[in-house]
């Protein structure tokens, strides 16, 4: 067996793509893009070494689209099998992948209007609506906690990993001769005292575990502690009469927010004043989550019984069209503004931020991880100016970073997580996590279970000898 890592290595994090070869199938764990500057989303092409004419099929993870926006290009050049995933990522994916899909047409279109002249020609996206329109029936539902045979010799489960709706860890079981073998691919795992949804759950068993390191050097603020700090900034913005943006991941960052906003309103801390969900998959993939209770946990089920859901129309707005979202940089404060995307790489938030980040009256609450080369990335770290859709904007708008709210695992809740696997001392792999985060995560493990850790570049293969005690990293070919 060799595994090569396509994605989200030497560093980077998102991408994330693991290619799993057997000596009797081939697999693709996840085909995520690549996300953040230029030199990242460059990265965005068919798996290197991945022949989809001998792929048998695509497990994923979770739906954000750094675990599956290059599935539809895998679509687009001929992949017709199955996509194995559980039922709520498969829906929330797809909402993601047309969402996907539309941005990169429109944004083609937009630079095509004035490069008509230009020596290099026209720009084309990297896939269109009509490669997404497949993956709905290539999908495969798959069930938590049950073994699922995906192709010759392989199985596979996919274990709660508390990131988001439908989010998972998977585990391959491969029968390659008279030896079995047991991969352990982490996924995104969420923190363990986040509401709406469910907690990780627990594996006891791999031979090699691929674990995400993106906060794998330290933990996030007690998330009481960032609740507390968010509900004085939207009481301060509120007193003031401020406009508050927050970039947002659709999935999860922006339920999130609601929820927390309903309970302010709910309890009297605050006058309800206006709040727009200005993101058309935000709105679906809010409808989406209402229809699986079964994931959510206990919080969210008893506020749902004491009548918080479904939010009060009287201060909710759905901002579903552009003409709506081009209407809300007159809005007056207070108000509040959820936006894509997550990482102001893309989507309506830019259009807010160039509008709002001139003003001091402008409140940006960043909620999420910012990839290097992104907007957001650029305000968290203070800069006095930034550029949106090439055009130099000032920055005088009040910018706060609430880390607490991430939707990943911090340090501990990582070694929480791999602690009943460490058991069976297992060959560690880790990727999805910048230089810092994954070698102090590997100190961390060093320290506290005596086991070394892997840190691939991109392109780095395991290979897996028949007793696995040789497996070892080598570079691709």
């Amino acid at each position: 067996m060799k595994i090569k890592v396509v994605g989200a290595a030497g560093g980077e994090v998102t991408g994330s793509a693991y290619f799993v070869q057997t000596k009797r199938a081939n697999i693709l764990v996840d085909a995520g893009m690549f996300q953040g500057g230029s030199k990242s989303e460059a990265k965005n092409r068919l798996p290197p070494g991945v022949k989809l004419a001998e792929l048998d099929a695509v497990l994923l993870t979770h739906a954000h689209l750094d675990h599956t926006g290059r599935v539809p290009l895998l679509i687009k050049h001929g992949y017709s099998r199955g996509i194995f995933a559980t039922a709520a990522t498969i829906e929330l994916a797809e909402l993601i992948l047309q969402d996907s899909a539309r941005l990169q047409t429109h944004d083609a279109q937009r630079i095509n209007r004035t490069r008509h002249l230009s020596v290099h020609g026209p720009v084309e996206p990297l896939y269109s609506p009509e490669h997404v329109a497949p993956f709905r029936q290539m999908a495969r539902p798959v069930p938590f906690g049950e073994p699922v045979e995906v192709a010759g010799g392989v199985s596979a489960r996919w274990i709660e990993a508390g990131h988001i709706l439908g989010s998972a860890s998977i585990e391959l079981t491969v029968q390659e001769d008279a030896r079995k073998s047991i991969v352990v691919f982490s996924g995104d795992l969420g923190p363990t005292d986040r509401p709406i949804i469910r907690d990780f759950d627990y594996l006891n068993h791999a031979d090699i575990v691929f674990l995400e390191s993106t906060y794998g050097d330290r933990d996030h603020r007690a998330y009481s502690e960032t609740v507390a700090e968010f509900e004085e900034l939207v009481m301060r913005a509120a007193k003031a009469r401020g406009r508050i943006l927050v970039p947002t991941f659709a999935i999860g960052r922006a339920q999130q927010m609601l929820y927390h906003l309903a309970i302010m309103f709910h309890r009297g801390m605050v006058k309800p004043f206006h709040v727009y969900l200005d993101s058309p998959m935000a709105i679906e993939a809010s409808k989406e989550m209402v229809t699986h209770p079964e994931l959510f946990d206990e919080e969210l089920l008893e506020w749902r019984s004491r009548g918080l859901l479904p939010l009060d129309k009287a201060w909710f707005h759905a901002s579903v069209t552009a003409r709506d979202s081009q209407s809300l940089n007159t809005a007056e404060g207070p108000c509040l503004i959820l936006a894509g995307a997550g990482m102001c790489n893309g989507g309506r938030i830019l259009h807010h931020l160039r509008h709002g980040l001139p003003l001091d009256n402008t409140n940006v609450l960043i909620v999420g991880y910012q990839s290097q080369g992104s907007v957001g990335r650029r305000l968290v770290e203070r800069a006095k100016s930034v550029s949106i859709f090439g055009e130099k904007i000032c920055v005088r708008a009040n910018i706060n970073t609430l880390g607490g709210f991430s939707a990943h695992a911090g340090q501990s809740d990582l070694l929480k997580w791999f602690a009943p696997l460490a058991a069976s001392r297992p060959q560690i792999i880790l990727t999805h996590g910048e230089d810092v985060p994954r070698k102090s995560l590997a100190a961390a493990i060093r320290q506290r279970f005596s086991l070394t850790s892997q840190l691939p570049s991109q392109g780095g293969v395991i290979e897996v000898s028949s007793s696995l005690a040789a497996a070892s990293q080598s570079l691709a070919s």
